[in-house]
């Protein structure tokens, strides 16, 4: 495995279940700390009373935070070891802040849902993993946390194992892995510890060395442009290059691309990077594209292989997360108030009916509502000023997170209100 390789990966789970506890025996115990800040946390558990280190503090870095012992926001947190580098996301667990889950679970390749030993399967766990599968993260692995407080035993963590496979039978995870741990205690973190002889797979470290990660080179060939260069060479000579980033899969000199929502095609002839010009790149590599022909191409237009097209379309279904305190409601429907970010490019958008909103406890759909309230998550139908270029958010076929999700921004204040994930179910006008 490279030692480039990043493993993006995601915490969550019910509150008080050790979700910051675990990452800081990560950090700490893979000398992932510096050594001002391991002194700040030794000081700050000092003044409470503690002893040692309160590794929990290591990712509650905010005051409101630390004062009511939870996690709020997210909480990125970033560490390596000699195998490969990982971000890692400490998400909420309490309810109202399910918006800031969405946030940190969206572009993970790997969630780690925590369970307390002594409480069993909560409802909030299984409310995460509903979202995690939501968002189409594949592989979850399910931390018995705090196993020392039920004195390691073997039972209670086969118990919770079978009851989460038995939730989990109709969510979309490809692969679960079970560990019995002790953030606390350090056992079965970094560490195999000596009270969980009866366990035989891997550590968490050695789990998450393991994980392959999503490979972003994958998939079709899609690079929305973000600006076009000109330049003049000579008096004849011009130059014209589009850059982007390369949003996933890969391109190289001689395919031939289609240029969308226009639908004309051209001849790559050039890939050229700040090291000069390559034959081939691949996401997430930043670039400009040189066609062999002058075609009409602006800001917010995609470039893919004739042969893999994502849909063009004004019409999307979507799984929607609403983040306002401001309800979706009638109002969303006139037109001009919100506007759809997608790739690069932002236009109009407005809501052309809400299918049912998601209970994320028990996965009921409820139907004939008529607005979302704060962290409400459920399935729209939306209509926009201009074609978009999508492909599904999920699923076996045509599957892309850059291409299939969107914010939604309220042009009165500028703000974020609701984060979307585009089902296969598109059309057009």
């Amino acid at each position: 495995m490279s030692t480039v390789d990043t493993l993006r990966f995601t915490t969550a789970g019910s509150v008080d279940d050790g979700k910051s506890t675990l990452i800081g025996r990560l950090l700490y115990d893979t000398k992932s700390i510096l050594e001002d800040q391991l002194l700040s946390i030794e000081n700050t558990t000092a003044r409470r009373g503690g002893k040692g280190v309160d590794l929990s503090l290591l990712t509650d870095g905010l005051t409101a935070e630390r004062e009511q012992g939870i996690t709020i926001d997210v909480a990125y947190r970033y560490f390596a070891t000699l195998k490969r580098r990982f971000i890692i996301a400490d998400t909420p667990g309490h309810e109202q802040y399910t918006r800031n889950m969405v946030t940190g679970a969206s572009t993970a390749d790997l969630s780690l849902i925590l369970v307390d030993a002594s409480k069993g399967l909560q409802t909030q766990s299984r409310r995460h993993a509903i979202i995690a599968s939501l968002l189409g993260i594949a592989h979850v692995v399910v931390v018995v946390n705090k196993i020392d407080l039920v004195n390691y035993s073997q039972e209670v963590f086969d118990r919770i194992r079978r009851d989460f496979i038995a939730f989990a039978r109709t969510l979309n995870f490809a692969r679960v892995d079970f560990i019995p741990a002790s953030a606390l205690e350090g056992d079965m973190v970094v560490d195999r510890g000596e009270r969980l002889n009866w366990y035989q797979g891997p550590t968490l470290l050695e789990l998450l060395e393991a994980t392959r990660a999503a490979e972003s080179a994958a998939g079709d060939f899609r690079f929305p442009v973000q600006l076009v260069a000109r330049s003049k060479f000579g008096a004849k000579s011009e130059f014209r290059g589009y850059m982007g980033r390369i949003e996933s899969g890969r391109v190289s000199v001689g395919d031939r691309i289609a240029v969308l929502p226009s639908g004309l095609e051209a001849t790559v002839l050039d890939i050229v990077t700040l090291d000069g010009s390559l034959k081939t790149a691949s996401a997430p590599q930043s670039v400009t594209l040189l066609l062999d022909t002058q075609i009409d191409v602006s800001r917010g237009d995609l470039f893919a292989h004739v042969e893999d097209l994502p849909t063009v379309t004004n019409q999307i279904t979507a799984n929607l997360s609403w983040m306002s305190s401001q309800p979706l409601d009638a109002s969303f429907a006139k037109p001009g108030r919100y506007l759809i970010k997608h790739t690069t490019q932002t236009v109009r958008v407005v809501l052309e009916g809400i299918d049912f909103r998601l209970d994320v406890n028990s996965l009921e759909r409820e139907t004939g509502v008529a607005s979302f309230k704060l962290n409400d998550i459920g399935r729209v139908r939306l209509k926009t000023l201009r074609p978009l270029m999508v492909d599904a958010y999920v699923g076996k076929f045509g599957a892309n997170r850059a291409t299939g999700s969107f914010i939604l921004i309220d042009d009165v204040t500028n703000q974020t209100v609701a984060a979307g994930m585009i089902l296969g179910e598109v059309g057009n006008d």
